[in-house]
């Protein structure tokens, strides 16, 4: 009898200092490191900071921000494919893991075999807006005269291979119609030419075009979700106003991490970040970004990945869509 107390007392003591332990150092002995493939200061870098806070708390360890912005997230991409510490992860978004594959003759990482999803957190919509001034008032305006004189209606977006360019071919592909491409480098000097009279349309986020709603210097005509964004006002989505089936476009944030991740670790990260995605401040914090918190797991985000890739996919193909 003593024997057995004994060993209960131990395997009690046990379970407590393991209960003890933080969460991230029952199974990693490092600070968790988070790659984001942006610079300093964009909504998608808010997010990760704000993330890390939270989950330095959850986990019980530190949580480091590792900014490598470059090559459409390609270099973020790599180094988290490539890492072996079992401690970095990538904050995730589309344009290196379901749009670059179907662009790129080459990667040097494999986003199906190099990293695992880990988590789905959150939605940063697109939307087509054009300025104040602007006689179409209406998407069904603009797709009648884009029929009308085919390849005279512009439209502007981020960049070549950008999500803000594939989401104005999807729609031009969908209704039939041909939109000028108008390619910037970043969302800034599109929205100076759209409010300057230098292309009719933008397709660009929330987060960008919101300040020129607020400022009634632009109006969104549609967004790109499953359900009108009150930040919007009274934009309809795009399936709403054109009637056409496939123009919910989720341009996810999620994180990943590398496929030689300990599936422990992965495991708890994920409801770590599934459990911070779910609190009401992190609602409110999203939408100050222009974002919409998605929770979800691993098999949630694996399902967002291979839906977008498939989409993007069949846009470049049927667009001929090609980047220097």
């Amino acid at each position: 009898m003593k024997l057995r107390l004994k060993h209960l007392a131990l395997g009690l003591a046990a379970a407590a200092g393991l209960a003890a332990t933080p969460l991230w150092a029952q199974h990693n002995d490092k600070p968790l490191r988070i790659v984001v493939p942006f610079a300093s200061g964009g909504a998608q870098d808010v997010i990760a900071r704000y993330l890390g806070a939270k989950l330095t708390d959850k986990l019980g360890a530190p949580v480091i921000i590792d900014n490598k912005a470059g090559a459409g997230g390609i270099v973020a991409a790599d180094a988290v494919a490539k890492a072996t510490d079992g401690a970095t992860v990538l904050l995730a978004t589309g344009g290196a893991i379901t749009i670059a594959p179907h662009l790129q003759a080459k990667l040097p990482y494999d986003p199906v075999h190099d990293l695992v999803p880990v988590a789905l957190v959150g939605d940063t919509p697109m939307t087509v807006s054009v300025r104040t001034e602007s006689p179409y008032k209406t998407l069904a305006d603009v797709l009648r005269d884009a029929k009308a004189k085919p390849g005279q209606v512009t439209y502007a977006s981020t960049g070549n291979g950008t999500v803000s360019h594939l989401t104005g071919a999807l729609l031009a592909q969908a209704s039939g119609v041909n939109l000028l491409h108008v390619p910037y480098r970043g969302a800034a000097p599109a929205l100076t030419d759209l409010l300057g009279g230098q292309v009719a349309l933008i397709v660009t986020s929330v987060a960008s075009i919101e300040p020129m709603v607020v400022s009634d210097k632009a109006r969104v005509l549609g967004t790109f979700s499953r359900v009108a964004l009150p930040s919007m006002g009274t934009a309809p989505t795009v399936g709403e106003a054109t009637g056409l089936p496939g123009m919910e476009v989720p341009v996810w944030v999620g994180v990943m991490a590398p496929a030689r991740m300990p599936a422990a670790s992965v495991e708890k990260l994920s409801a770590a970040l599934v459990e911070v995605c779910n609190l009401p401040e992190t609602k409110q914090r999203f939408a100050q970004l222009g974002a919409v918190n998605t929770c979800g797991n691993a098999a949630a985000l694996g399902k967002v990945i291979t839906e977008d890739s498939q989409r993007w996919a069949k846009v470049i193909k049927q667009g001929s869509i090609k980047v220097d």
